[in-house]
């Protein structure tokens, strides 16, 4: 038996429950159906072949789940912080021990290569080790003197919140909402994305196995327009954490004005790559090929518009054709594939689509520009490289969400900031330039939230996460995920007998 022959008999193990008793919402510790008994099917991106059937909350499951999250919210709240460390270790060891088995789910959920999912895992047992250790101190504050005063800040719990995740790396994402959450008190009710929801029941189950109390944490699958607008407009629900596109992110805002919602958005990017003529090109080539290609392209951080100095362009952008061109596409599971199947038809469809109106606008297919004929005849398409390209193409403009890359050419410092600056989105920027000076101008400039300097995305978890514009509002990461889940209350006490203003006396 093959290495990828071996591991789709595992997957298929690993999927045998799910295609058996289907993915069950999970509320105040039980797993349960629907209150009104329907389901909707789940397909593989794969083979387009059933995964499960799951089931279709709406209203009536949310109002269950966020009574459950705010009956249990109490006596989580008081739990101490060295306990709450304590069991999010618990939950992380958990992860990792099970790690093979999300992977492979993963894979065949998402369309995900195995080389990127193999990591899924561990990345999500990072996030709760590293705001358990937080979580004895995610209360402290600060305290400020004043004549006469000294003021004392503490934080508290918000209360129960609302995490809904996208489709596109649903575990890893997942944790990165729900541990925070946890460390600093909050219960939860979580939607995971409709596309892939098999991993967000086991990360529940693990949890609980784990010894998380019953209610603590809750799911309930659905769509938008029901369960996600349901939670969103739920009064017991105090925030709302949300990844995924800016239009959603709008909606969502809308629809807890009513009750007074806190938000934190992590929405869409058109993330520019930009290279200077002085950069490293082969570091700088190969970082743009990962950002763009990794994942299926299928990221909110991806550099989707590669800005290069035109005296090197032409060189460049066919050193990039070159590296795309060599890039396998095949089966999740087999170890060798970069790109795998994306997450559904209807999104395949509309990537291919966008090819479409790049090729109508004007841009020239330097790689790719196809539907990939790969095993099993799934959402497969070529990774995609246009050149000939400029600022006003739908194609710089639009997130595609796949593996499309659109490059144009600039003259100097000021046409490239303007280019990378001429976007709805403000998400992610990608420097590479030798000039240091240049760098801190540049950075400086650059409407993003995070920025890189000759590197692709390398993640620091104590550093903040968000975007500007219509990327997003907010920060997770470090102390700014304690910021969104917590309250903050100051706390005055007189230091002497001041004077108090008399009236009536």
């Amino acid at each position: 038996m093959s290495n990828l022959e071996d591991n789709i008999a595992r997957a298929q193990g690993y999927l045998a429950r799910f295609r058996q008793d289907g993915v069950p919402n999970h509320i105040a510790g039980t797993a349960c159906p629907a209150l009104d008994g329907e389901t909707f099917e789940t397909i593989s991106p794969v083979d387009l072949a059933p995964l499960a059937r799951v089931a279709h909350g709406k209203a009536a499951d949310i109002d269950r789940a966020a009574r459950a999250a705010k009956e249990a919210f109490p006596a989580w709240a008081a739990l101490g912080g060295a306990a709450r460390k304590a069991l999010l270790h618990r939950i992380a060891d958990a992860i990792e021990a099970r790690a093979q088995e999300i992977a492979f789910v993963e894979c065949m959920d998402t369309g995900q290569a195995l080389r990127f999912m193999s990591k899924a895992a561990l990345r999500g047992a990072e996030n709760f080790r590293f705001f358990a250790d937080r979580a004895a101190e995610a209360r402290d504050g600060k305290a400020m003197r004043a004549e006469g005063q000294v003021n004392m800040t503490t934080r508290t719990p918000i209360g129960p919140v609302g995490i809904i995740t996208p489709w596109n790396t649903p575990f890893m994402l997942s944790t990165w909402k729900i541990a925070p959450a946890l460390a600093a008190g909050c219960t939860i009710v979580h939607k995971p994305a409709e596309l892939s929801p098999l991993t967000a029941r086991l990360l529940v189950e693990i949890a609980e196995e784990a010894g998380l109390p019953k209610g603590v944490w809750n799911l309930v699958n659905g769509f938008g327009e029901d369960a996600g607008k349901a939670l969103t407009e739920h009064p017991d629900i105090k925030a709302i954490g949300f990844v995924g596109e800016s239009r959603t992110g709008s909606m969502i805002m809308r629809q807890g004005a009513e009750t007074l919602k806190r938000v934190h958005f992590e929405l869409g990017g058109k993330n520019p790559v930009i290279v200077f003529a002085d950069a490293d090109l082969e570091r700088a080539a190969d970082a743009a090929v990962f950002m763009i290609y990794s994942l299926n392209g299928e990221r909110c951080t991806s550099s989707s518009r590669l800005l290069v100095e035109d005296s090197i362009y032409e060189a460049f952008t066919a050193k990039v054709a070159e590296k795309a061109a060599r890039i396998k596409v095949g089966h999740p599971l087999d170890q060798q594939t970069t790109v795998g199947p994306l997450i559904h038809p209807v999104h395949e469809k509309k990537v291919l689509d966008y090819i479409g109106i790049g090729r109508s606008e004007g841009a020239r297919v330097a790689a790719g520009g196809t539907k990939f004929d790969g095993p099993g005849g799934g959402c497969y398409v070529a990774p995609t490289l246009f050149t000939n390209a400029h600022n006003g193409m739908r194609i710089a403009q639009e997130e595609i969400f796949g593996p499309v890359l659109t490059a144009i050419p600039f003259k100097d410092e000021a046409e490239a900031l303007a280019l990378a600056n001429d976007v709805q989105y403000g998400l992610t920027g990608y420097l590479w330039t030798a000039d240091i000076t240049r760098a801190f101008r540049f950075t400086d400039r650059l409407e993003a939230g995070m920025i890189w300097v000759n590197s692709e995305n390398v993640r620091h978890l104590p550093t903040p996460f968000g975007g500007v514009k219509s990327s997003g509002i907010g920060r997770d990461g470090g102390d700014w995920s304690f910021d969104f889940y917590m309250e903050t209350k100051n706390i005055a006490f007189a230091s002497g007998s001041h004077a108090i203003p008399k009236l009536g006396g």
